[in-house]
């Protein structure tokens, strides 16, 4: 899988795709795909967005160039002129042009052999049915209003080694589900790769395993409408990779520590759109004796979003929305997530819930990502490595800390918000370095501070660039080669414009959080209150706008500052943030 690291590399572009975010400040309140907002000013949708499952809208346009590991996987690169056509509502025995075709009752077994261009056209509904599908040659399943249903096991089971393209015909509904008698790895599945086509629908119900598994890679496509739901373990299983270049894509699980989508291996998310619901709580895993949480998505390997929309929502004890063992890289598209649920503890060990974890290094290069975890213990977006934001819209409003990293953390580009509801905003046990770009920190009050490094170890925050907003200010002994500027008083809920040189953000105050506001630009900044904004462009849900006109409000003294806390309590922002 080499070659997939590669084309990970090189779907990252510097190139920073916001204007497909941009909305005029004055125009709040609109609806996204599934995106459920409020109106309310002094929230923002960052903190009432919600995400539920969509079937209806169209899947996006704002597409990264799709990848398939091998030319292979492309249908138009192949020819299935052999059709064999088979109906599961009468399913009857025969030898077509080479192919055998058995019944034992409803359940069907085709064998081609080391026939070439096969397609087997499959309609018909069954309730007590399946159809399984052997051979020596890569082949086509076209399901063309197909409703199979399997009590006993795999509904659609493909025990040939080799490629298997799903061609879902276009204006057709099909169905595939199995029961609870079995021990199928999948209500649909797959030996080889798992190749998905056409626009027709698809719902899979697994009540056993998984909904769908294949043993190798499964790769999505555009114009796809696929449904996946597990009432018994992961949504969607693979074992050597996960590719999703369009489509849309529901998926549902509700077993304990289920994923969504969970791969062994790489996952790339070039297009479409995919929301995943999990609503199982945490457990513990006797066998590797560790507990385990649900999460939307679980690589094993890396994970890399390079387009499309992904909408993640997780309610149980210990969940995640994206959980990955090595690198994570968001390099364009949209993410968003939600975690409700609270820390999961069982044999002295804890799952804790999180927006966005990673155990090697994130690299933020475009793209937007929108994290909200509200149950105790939630971080929004951790990293067990280096964490580096150089472009894109990034926006974390979590119960601990917003944005955490276990090393140093970077930001030189994009437009950053974190706020930690109990915590830190932006978090670094490592050094902390703000090289540019926008960043816009809330902490929750003292001892917290809106940006942290370790000091404890000798590290430190290191600021050099770009235009900063801390409220609960910044670690004590940071490096200020860019000066910063302490704010004689803020105002909860309140509008204001701090203007550096010929340009101005409007950001809007908590209700709730750290004592002190500090501000900081390329040069010396000028600070107004109470202002009103119109226009211009709106970053983390209308918390802070760009290229507004600006009027009203009144001046902010504003002192030298040079880090540290502890500078007395703001009426109204003194205690835990939080947006009411």
């Amino acid at each position: 899988m080499l070659a997939v690291c590669m084309v990970v590399v090189i779907g990252c572009t510097a190139e920073d795709p916001l204007d497909e975010f941009s909305n005029n400040g004055n125009e709040s309140g609109n609806n996204v795909g599934n995106l459920s907002v409020s109106n309310s000013a002094t929230t923002g949708e960052l903190a009432t967005f919600d995400i539920s499952l969509d079937t209806e809208h169209a899947e996006g346009t704002e597409n990264a160039e799709g990848y398939f590991p091998d030319e292979e996987d492309v249908l138009e690169n192949n020819e299935f002129t052999m059709e064999v056509n088979i109906d599961m509502s009468n399913p009857v025995a025969k030898t077509e042009n080479g192919v055998e075709v058995t019944v034992n009752g409803g359940h069907v077994t085709v064998n081609h052999g080391a026939l070439k261009k096969v397609c087997y056209v499959v309609s018909g509904t069954t309730a007590d049915g399946s159809l399984t599908v052997v051979g020596d040659k890569k082949y086509a399943v076209k399901l063309n209003g197909a409703s199979i249903n399997n009590p006993d096991s795999a509904a659609l089971n493909l025990l040939s080694g080799k490629r298997a393209y799903i061609i879902l015909a276009e204006g057709t509904t099909n169905t595939l589900s199995d029961g609870t008698g079995g021990s199928q790895k999948g209500a649909l599945y797959c030996k080889g790769k798992l190749l998905f086509n056409g626009s027709g629908r698809l719902s899979v119900i697994g009540h056993t395993n998984n909904g769908i598994h294949s043993a190798d890679y499964i790769l999505f496509n555009k114009g796809n409408n696929i449904y996946v739901k597990s009432t018994a373990n992961h949504g969607i299983k693979a074992n050597d990779g996960v590719f999703i270049n369009g489509g849309i894509l529901n998926v549902e699980v509700s077993a304990a520590a289920a994923k969504g989508i969970n791969c062994e291996s790489h996952i790339i998310v070039n297009g479409g759109r995919t929301t995943v619901l999990t609503t199982g709580e945490g457990t513990y895993d006797s066998d590797e004796r560790e507990v385990k949480g649900a999460a939307g998505i679980k690589a094993d390997s890396t994970f890399t979003m390079n387009g499309g929309e992904l909408w993640l929502k997780s309610t149980g004890s210990g969940g995640k929305g994206i959980n990955v063992d090595m690198e994570a890289c968001f390099c364009g598209g949209s993410v968003y997530v939600i975690t409700t649920g609270g820390q999961y503890k069982s044999n002295n060990d804890t799952s804790s819930p999180k927006g966005i974890k990673a155990d090697g290094n994130i690299t933020i290069s475009g793209g937007r990502i929108w994290v909200r975890t509200g149950g105790n213990s939630g971080e929004g977006i951790e990293t067990k490595g280096l964490l580096s934001m150089t472009g894109g819209e990034v926006a974390s409003y979590a119960y601990d800390d917003a944005i955490n990293s276990k090393d140093d953390m970077v930001v030189s580009g994009g437009f950053v918000y974190a706020q930690g509801q109990h915590n830190d905003g932006l978090d670094a046990n490592g050094n902390c370095y703000i090289k540019g770009g926008t960043v816009y920190a809330i902490c929750s009050g003292s001892p917290e501070v809106a940006i942290d490094a370790n000091s404890e170890q000798q590290k430190k925050l290191y600021v050099t660039s770009g235009t900063l907003v801390a409220v609960g200010g910044l670690e004590g002994g940071s490096s200020l080669t860019q000066p910063c500027y302490l704010a004689s008083s803020w105002t909860p809920s309140t509008w204001y414009a701090l203007t550096v040189g010929d340009s101005t953000l409007a950001f809007l105050t908590p209700a709730g959080g750290g004592s002190g506001l500090v501000v900081s630009g390329a040069s010396q900044p000028a600070l107004q209150s109470g202002v009103s904004v119109v226009g211009g462009t709106s970053w983390f849900g209308s918390l802070a706008i760009t290229g507004g006109t600006v009027s009203g409000g009144s001046s902010v003294n504003l002192s030298s500052y040079t880090g540290g806390s502890g500078m007395g309590n703001v009426p109204g922002g003194g205690g835990p943030g939080g947006w009411h």
